[in-house]
């Protein structure tokens, strides 16, 4: 179960860091306060997580969903870069997150 709760952190993580663009410096209120729950949500649960994970690999696990999945977002929806290097990069950190998730706890 704390692993589920982890990867629903993760993309609350995401759309934490895509509310923030949208929000332009916290100068639009709807965006704000999406990006305000969505980041209190996230953290929330990944506290959760962490009552039965260990912290190096929750952690890890949480930021690696969030980095990746931010920069996927980013080439889906805003028309961000899709390079070669970019996209290796990407499969780096969702390599170890999976790899991290194949470790015993």
């Amino acid at each position: 179960m704390a692993w589920i709760i982890l990867a629903f952190a993760g993309v609350l993580e995401i759309g934490f860091a895509f509310g923030m663009k949208l929000s332009e410096g916290f100068t639009r209120l709807i965006p704000s306060l999406f990006t305000a729950a969505t980041g209190l949500s996230s953290v929330f649960l990944l506290s959760l997580a962490l009552r039965t994970l260990p912290v190096g690999t929750g952690y890890a696990v949480w930021t690696g969903i969030g980095a990746a999945g931010t920069a996927i977002v980013g080439i889906a929806m805003l028309g961000e870069s899709a390079s070669p290097v970019r996209m290796l990069c990407i499969a780096s950190i969702l390599g170890g997150v999976i790899g991290l998730r194949l470790v015993p706890a």
